[in-house]
Parts: structure tokens; C-alpha cells; sequence
């Protein structure tokens, strides 16, 4: 292929022809009309794209999310999903996995010119089809039916800044540290003796 280079490609999911169309079309068709679908790409920033998530389920009439990628933009999908689930509590989760076809359109480079060469000679194209993975997440707030695959309930623990710290009590320099016995902090330190017998 290093005499060949990439044109385009062109996304087709693999299956049937229903898992294209309108709304509720692909992996969940049981959608409501009112969700977000968000396409992550393998060059899409992820921080526009929960800016974006964050601030339509953040509307009371938005109730769910598909995040949705395929090849190389899958790992960007689960982490735009976890992010997510992170900053708002109690979300339900699906996820769903499939392979989706790709076509990708390659053309062939100009050669070197060699001497008796016709110059504009069409260049040779190559199509391949590729099947790819593809992954996507749905994220609702109202209650899913538990019993599908992929269904992860919502975490009971939200994000780590959320959960109880130990209580911490200020205290002056001179006192001991909670637990801390007064008679470790009554032995002189080695400095301070030699300062004293110099003096």
C-alpha cells in the first residue's frame, strides 16, 4: 500500500437494512425521540464533546445519550461515556457491540516518470471493506429493563470527589498530632542539643 494513498471512507453498518433511517434507528430502536446521539470520531476532542453531553442532559426534556464509535474511536467512546457517568449520578447504561463496515477509496500515486511515458495516464483506485468494531453506549436517566445485555445498573457510588474523607482538625505546630503521645514530642531533636551546649 505505500504506492497507494487514502481518498475517503465511507461508514455502512453491517446487518439488515432497518439499523438505518430515522430516529430510533440503529443498535437501540426502543429510543425516545428526544435523545442525544453523539458520533465520536477518532480526531473529535473529548472535552467538546462532554461539554456538549453535559450540557444537553442537563435540560429536563433530554432523558438519554448514545455516545457511538467504530475502529479506533471506540476507546474514546467508553471514556466520553465513564466521564459522563461520573459527573451525573444514577445514569443507566447499555452497551452495544457490533461490527460495522468500512470502504475505504485508495488511489495509486503518480509514478517517477520514466523516459517513453504517456504524462495524465488515469490513476489506478482500490477499494477495500473492512469490518471494524463498533461500540455504543446508551446513558438514561429513567430505568432500564435490568435484564438485557449489557445493562449496567447505576453506580451506587458516585465520582471519587464525592465520597467522605477522613475529618482532618487543625492544630498549631507546637501540638502533638492526633495520637501522637506527649512524651515523643518532649525529646529534644539532635540539633537543638548541640545549640544549646554552644550558646
Amino acid at each position: 500500500m505505500e504506492n497507494f494513498r487514502k481518498v475517503r471512507s465511507e461508514e455502512a453498518p453491517v446487518g439488515s437494512g432497518d439499523e438505518e433511517g430515522g430516529p430510533g434507528s440503529g443498535p437501540f430502536a426502543d429510543l425516545a425521540p428526544g435523545a442525544v446521539h453523539m458520533r465520536v470520531k477518532e480526531g473529535s476532542k473529548i472535552r467538546n464533546l462532554l461539554a456538549f453531553a453535559t450540557a444537553s442532559m442537563a435540560q429536563p426534556a433530554t432523558r438519554a445519550i448514545v455516545f457511538s464509535g467504530c475502529g479506533r474511536a471506540t476507546t474514546k467512546t467508553v471514556t466520553c461515556a465513564e466521564i459522563l457517568k461520573r459527573r451525573l449520578a444514577g445514569l443507566h447504561q447499555v452497551t452495544r457491540l457490533r461490527y460495522q463496515s468500512v470502504r475505504e477509496l485508495w488511489q495509486s500515486l503518480p509514478p517517477e516518470p520514466t523516459p517513453g511515458q504517456k504524462p495524465g495516464e488515469p490513476a489506478a483506485s482500490l477499494s477495500v471493506l473492512k469490518n471494524v468494531p463498533s461500540l455504543a453506549i446508551l446513558l438514561s436517566k429513567d430505568a432500564l429493563d435490568p435484564r438485557q445485555p449489557g445493562y449496567q445498573p447505576p453506580n451506587p457510588h458516585p465520582g471519587p470527589s464525592s465520597q467522605p474523607t477522613a475529618p482532618t482538625s487543625k492544630r498549631s505546630l507546637g501540638e502533638p498530632a492526633a495520637g501522637e503521645s506527649s512524651a515523643k514530642r518532649s525529646q529534644p531533636e539532635p540539633g537543638a542539643a548541640e545549640e544549646d551546649q554552644t550558646a
